[in-house]
Parts: C-alpha cells; sequence; structure tokens
C-alpha cells in the first residue's frame, strides 16, 4: 500500500489524517505522526533530507503471534496480526554507498557501507541493518546507493512483538526503494509478490538461499518467515492464517466485533541473543533432528516437519517410534519427541479449530484451544518462564476470554483477547496483579492495547 502523501512529514496532524486510511486506528495514527516528525527532525538534523532531497518514509509494524509456536521453520501454520506499533522511518537517498541509521527516539547512530564483505557486529542492534545490507549489495550486484535513514519505535523491545525482524524490514524497503532493487532482473525472477518477499527476508534473517538469491551468515537465528509474513500480509482487524515453506496463505478471520487486543511485557528481555538465541536455535535444531531421524530411516527426502507428517496417515505414529528408537547425538529421544508432540498439538489439533471458533465468533471455544496451546509450550516445547506463565493465567483471572505467551520465548510477552468496554478494567487488574507478583519487575514490564493494524505501507 502507498498512501502517496504529500505534505510535510513533520506536520503532525495532517500526515495522522493521511494514516487513517491505511488503517490504523484514531489514536494510533496522532501517535505515527508525532513519530514521523521526529524521525525526519532527526534525518535533517544529520544534514540529509533537507533541499530537494526525496524522502521515502515507511510504516512497519510489529507482529502478535496468536497461534503458531515454534511452527513455522518446520513447514507448519500459525495465526498473526499486525500490531499498530511499529517503526516510523525516513530515508533519503545518497551519491555513495554510505549507509548511516539514526535511531531517533534514542539518539544512537551506526553508519557503514552498503558492502558485501561487510561484517556485522552480532550482539549490537547494528547486526540487524548491517545484515540486511550486506545481503542486498551481495544478492544484487550494482545496488550500490547507499542511504540516510531515521528510524523512531513505539515498539517495545525483546517483547516477542519481532521488533528486530521489523526493524530489518525497514532498512530493506528502504535500500530496495533507492536503489529500485525491484526493477532488477534478479529481483524479478526471485521476488513476484509479497508473500515471495516474506519468504526472501526470512532467509535474510536465518541466513537460507531463496530461489537464486544466495544465503549468507544471517543474524544467528535459525527462524523462519512468520514475522516477515505477519509484517507485509496482515490486514486489519483480521487475523491472518499462513502455513510456511513457502510462505502460503490459508484464510484470513475477523477479530470478534467489539475485542480488540491487550499485551502485557514480562520486562524478561526475550533478545535472540546469547543464551536466548542458543535456547531458540536448540528448538529450531530438534525438528530438524526430527526430520534427519525420520529422513535416514525412511530414504524419504521430505524437507521439513510439517511434509514429513503429511506424507501418509501413519506418519505421525511411525515418527514417533523413529524418535523414541533412534538414538540422534545432540538430543535424548525424549526431548525430541516433546519437540515432535509440542509441534503436532500446535500446529494440527490446536490452530485449526480455534481458527474455525473465531471464525464463527465462539470466542469461549477459542480460548479454551489457546489455553491448550499455552499448556503444550510450558510442558513440551519448554520455552516458557515463570513470568510469562503467570501472565497468561493472570489474564484469564482478570476477564480476558483468552490469552497466550507469544513469540519466541524465554521472556517477552503475552497477548490477551479483551472486550473494549472491559479493556480499562481488565488491564488495570492484569497489571496489578503482575507487579504484585513480580516486585522486582514492576519498573520494566508494560501494559497496552493495540487493535489488529494494517501490513507495512509507503507513506511517501
Amino acid at each position: 500500500m502507498e498512501l502517496g502523501y504529500r505534505g510535510n512529514l513533520t506536520d503532525q496532524n495532517e500526515l495522522a489524517d493521511c494514516l487513517a486510511q491505511s488503517g490504523l486506528g484514531p489514536d494510533a495514527c496522532r501517535k505515527k505522526g508525532g513519530l514521523f516528525a521526529e524521525a525526519t527532525k532527526a534525518l535533517r538534523a544529520s544534514g540529509t533530507g533537507n533541499g530537494n532531497a526525496a524522502l521515502h518514509a515507511f510504516f512497519v509494524p510489529g507482529r502478535i503471534e496468536v497461534l503458531g509456536k515454534h511452527t513455522d521453520y518446520a513447514g507448519g501454520r500459525s495465526m498473526v496480526v499486525a500490531a499498530e506499533r511499529g517503526f516510523c522511518l525516513v530515508a533519503a537517498g545518497r551519491d555513495d554507498s554510505r549507509v548511516t541509521i539514526i535511531d531517533a527516539v534514542l539518539g544512537e547512530v551506526t553508519s557503514f557501507w552498503l558492502d558485501p564483505e561487510l561484517s556485522p557486529e552480532v550482539g549490537h542492534w547494528s547486526n540487524y541493518p548491517m545484515t540486511v545490507a550486506r545481503r542486498i549489495a551481495r544478492n544484487f550486484p550494482g545496488a550500490s546507493r547507499g542511504a540516510d535513514i531515521a528510524l523512531a519505535s513505539d515498539l517495545p523491545p525483546a517483547a516477542g512483538m519481532s521488533s528486530s525482524s521489523a526493524m530489518m524490514v525497514a532498512v530493506f524497503l528502504a535500500l530496495a526503494d533507492v536503489n529500485q532493487l525491484a526493477d532488477r532482473a534478479e529481483y524479478k525472477q526471485n521476488i513476484d509478490s509479497p508473500t515471495d518477499l516474506a519468504g526472501y527476508l526470512g532467509t535474510v534473517e536465518n541466513g537460507q538461499t531463496f530461489g537464486s538469491l544466495e544465503g549468507d551468515r544471517g543474524v544467528g537465528t535459525f527462524g523462519g518467515s512468520e514475522d516477515h509474513t505477519a509484517i507485509l500480509m496482515a490486514e486489519p482487524n483480521r487475523v491472518s492464517e499462513y502455513s510456511y515453506c513457502p510462505v502460503l496463505f490459508r484464510r484470513t478471520i475477523p477479530i470478534p466485533k467489539e475485542h480488540t487486543f491487550a499485551v502485557g511485557v514480562s520486562g524478561i528481555v526475550a533478545e535472540k541473543t546469547g543464551a536466548a538465541k542458543d535456547k531458540y536455535n536448540a528448538a529450531s535444531r530438534q525438528a530438524s533432528a526430527v526430520v534427519e531421524l525420520w529422513r535416514n530411516k525412511t530414504n524419504r527426502d521430505d524437507p521439513h516437519l510439517a511434509a514429513a507428517l503429511a506424507s501418509s496417515p501413519g506418519a505421525a505414529a511411525r515418527m514417533r517410534e523413529i524418535v523414541s528408537s533412534t538414538r540422534f547425538d545432540e538430543f535424548r529421544p525424549d526431548s525430541l519427541l516433546s519437540r515432535l508432540e509440542h509441534f503436532l498439538t500446535e500446529s494440527e489439533e490446536i490452530l485449526p479449530p480455534a481458527g474455525d471458533a473465531l471464525q464463527r465468533g465462539d470466542v469461549a471455544a477459542f480460548g479454551r484451544l489457546v489455553d491448550r496451546s499455552q499448556r503444550a509450550a510450558e510442558q513440551l516445547l519448554g520455552n516458557q518462564v515463570p513470568e510469562t506463565s503467570y501472565l497468561a493465567t493472570s489474564a484469564r483471572s482478570s476477564g480476558a476470554p483468552a490469552a497466550s505467551a507469544f513469540g519466541a520465548g524465554f521472556g517477552g510477552g503475552v497477548w490477551a483477547l479483551v472486550e473494549n468496554r472491559k479493556a480499562d478494567a481488565i488491564m488495570t487488574a492484569w497489571a496489578d496483579a503482575y507487579r504484585r507478583k513480580f516486585p522486582e519487575n514492576a519498573e520494566k514490564c508494560s501494559f497496552f492495547t493495540t487493535g489488529a493494524g494494517p501490513a507495512a505501507f509507503r507513506v511517501c
């Protein structure tokens, strides 16, 4: 979507009126108008974005994973929405290959060259935009125009809302725009739709090859393309269901009338770095290990867990037998069996009927299935911490008809579905209960509501 805004990006009121066309709610439009103004001022203060320089502006949302914990990289399904929080980006192209990223909120700056030999700084936020620039330079030789980019975000970092993926998508959109990547032969041969772009950007993050666009080191996590699909494909006021490897659209489902999402951020950092990255990658490697055992015993070449399970009516039982009786050096049989059972439970047993319940407006039935998903994450996937488990149960006891942890896990946040008329009371009770239970997190946690917003769009 392109809004075609031709006004002043620092005119918050005029811009907010234009942003309303996107499907963002009134409050979100006002806040984004302020963030775009902040980013534009930061860009101009850096000495760019003045005079006749063409400005490129995008809004790129974070996402809420409603259901589909650790399913995408194994070819499974998920249900996602775009949040109304995200990155407001303003960029100006340069005449050289220098890329400068300005965080207009934190006042931090990083600068590097658009270079195929770029060495991203692991452990620093600059790793994400540098990884994008390196991959562009490698996949699109001759795309050498840099940009000065200012970002302003209201996404809580490391909260499970995919702030890192949103940043990578935002930087890619800006650099693709100034380099006119969509007009290049390599782009046209591999990326023919937004779902293709989501799949490609997933590989930019995980380092895999996409079509003829050769892979690279990525950012060090072995994830899939769920985040990028939600960010690029979500629809306002609807839940979107996709399957992955490749990205395939299944359906959209309207949000139940008079309901919205609330998010409780635990204050426990869920960054995909250090120990959290290792735990996240272990879940991914376990799924791959199950498939490797399956291939070795059956002589099949199924690319991922979902494909293996769909290969025959008896595949699940046969896979359980193989996993239980075969040694794998890195993981115990019981841990691999738990990983298999989680995937079956989440992707095959919970998600389809949960979507059906939401489709017919049966919020109570939907909530019961979501509760089962949360228990499976705790007991089988093992990616929960006491804080996120408590947030899920306390949201329910505070009056939310459905609530679950989401994202990579090992910290982060929990979403809750709430009635609009009860939202303030539920949010207050929920936040108070959490702060009493975990007073050490009182200053770090946060609670807010968000509608299901639009996918990423160009403002101008």
